[in-house]
């Protein structure tokens, strides 16, 4: 392709707070329709607003997380539109004096590293949402409901500065900054919940030339997948529009999931003019030293420096790490598994990618729902190390049952009879039958095949139903056919 692709994101988080924004409702998911709603989210005359004084500590929080500028003063403004599900009929939002300016994250794509830079974060309530009418009886017609239990919820807008390159470029800042968000505490970021949403804005210019193209912003993006599939789709269009000569157009366009392409919205031309102005009803917020040292002390170890940690102190691979600093409560099991067995860290890593990940994904659940403790995870690695149990039996025998039945480790080994053979009398007998049993493994070994060894030790492990210490058993059956 000939063209550069510019891609700006503006993300859109709910901030975890028990209550609204501006009013003292619910700040809840899956209530019944209309039930989280008072006079000041419904927009009723003559009531007033009050700054939810958690919102905007989670808010000053993330725009310092992200290196942002932060004034000394802050101001609300109105936002005005008029659509069914904005009770007011404008928003509460921030334009003139926002929370943060000319931040930065760094994003990793392959082997490579880069910044993109944060044109701004800022504050706003939420707008309810409407409820289409999607199968109809004979006769029927179409119909909206409206449902104000969102309208008012602490959003967070994050817009970022058109320093994207691809769509790759795009996932990648996606998944770090929802990652970020989630290390802050200061959202949940549940896409399924729409605790997450995007607006995606792209343009393809000739390569090597400065001036930005005409761009498009794309709406109704409600997942990661629904802005990757969006943006691969947009890049064609306009690439193709511009190999046949044509210009295109600057627009809003909206993401047709089922048919898989974007349609025209409105022209930029035909935009809304949201006129806003200083919020009336609101004063300005003076965001003082104290708040921002108290918000800094409250961000913890970011997804990035934790990665670099666990990979220069635990001595982890830099896959390992990405793995396990994904997502924050799989990363805090594991440094409690570690805590238990501080000198097994490669061990307590593959347990945790390997066993308790494929339970987690076959059971459908957050690690903070595992039944197995972190601590019960870390024993039984500390009863591997010290040859109570071998790794085989510790995942096939041991494992599954702490996770069925949620007994400990050395429970299971009791009650099981799965204590490793360390004897070396009992062993020597078993590998004298293996032997005998297995003549032409013996030869090849002899032969100068030493791999024959490997099988002969898969038959000493089964004769002993995997209780064997598998090193001492290579270690005798060296011994025995070296003699």
């Amino acid at each position: 392709m000939n063209y550069e692709v510019v891609i700006g994101l503006e993300v859109h988080a709910h901030l975890d707070t028990a209550s609204k924004m501006f009013c003292g409702c619910a700040n809840a998911f899956g209530a019944e329709p209309n039930t989280n709603v008072c006079p000041v989210c419904l927009g009723m005359p003559g009531v007033l607003p009050v700054v939810n004084e958690r919102a905007f500590a989670f808010g000053l929080r993330t725009a310092l997380g992200l290196n942002c500028t932060v004034p000394a003063v802050t101001r609300f403004d109105r936002k005005n539109y008029y659509y069914p599900d904005l009770p007011k009929n404008y928003q509460i939002s921030q334009n003139y004096n926002c929370l943060g300016t000319d931040g930065a994250i760094e994003i990793v794509v392959g082997d490579g590293a880069k910044t993109v830079g944060i044109d701004n974060v800022h504050l706003e309530e939420d707008a309810g949402k409407n409820i289409h009418s999607e199968t109809l009886r004979p006769g029927e017609e179409p119909y909206t409901l409206v449902d104000l239990n969102r309208a008012g919820v602490p959003l967070l807008e994050i817009v970022s500065k058109p320093d994207m390159r691809s769509v790759d470029e795009a996932n990648a800042y996606m998944h770090t900054l929802r990652q970020l968000l989630i290390y802050l505490g200061v959202s949940q970021a549940r896409m399924e919940r729409g605790q997450l949403r995007f607006e995606a804005s792209v343009s393809l210019r000739p390569v090597g030339r400065e001036a930005l193209g005409s761009r498009v912003e794309i709406k109704n993006l409600n997942s990661i997948k629904a802005v990757h599939d969006s943006l691969t789709h947009e890049i064609e269009r306009q690439s193709k529009a511009l190999d046949a000569g044509e210009t295109v157009a600057m627009e809003t366009r909206l993401w047709d999931e089922a048919a898989g392409r974007t349609q025209r919205m409105r022209s930029k031309e035909q935009a809304h003019d949201y006129r806003y102005f200083p919020e009336p009803d609101l004063v300005p917020v003076e965001v003082t030293e104290a708040m921002r040292e108290q918000e800094r002390s409250a961000i913890p170890e970011l997804p990035a420096q934790r990665w670099r940690r666990f990979i220069d102190d635990l001595g982890l691979p830099a896959y390992d790490a990405g793995v396990l600093t994904a997502d924050k409560d799989v990363a805090d099991y594991f440094e409690a598994v570690v805590a238990r067995v501080p000198d097994e860290p490669k061990q307590a890593s593959n347990f945790v990618m390997g066993e308790v990940m494929s339970e987690l994904n076959e059971r459908k659940i957050a690690i903070t729902e595992f039944p197995v403790p972190a601590e019960a995870l870390g024993e039984l690695i500390g009863l591997v190390k010290g040859g109570t149990v071998s790794i085989s039996v510790a995942r096939e025998r041991v494992f599954p049952v702490m996770v069925a039945e949620g007994k400990p480790p050395k429970q299971v080994i009791e009650e099981q009879g799965l204590v490793q053979i360390s004897d070396t009398g009992e062993l020597e007998g078993v590998i004298d039958q293996v032997l005998a049993a297995n003549p032409d493994p013996v030869a090849d070994f002899k032969a100068g095949k030493k791999q024959a060894v490997g099988f002969l030790v898969g038959q000493v492990m089964r004769a002993t139903k995997g209780k064997a210490n598998p090193q001492m058993v290579n270690n005798l059956l060296r011994q025995r056919l070296s003699g």
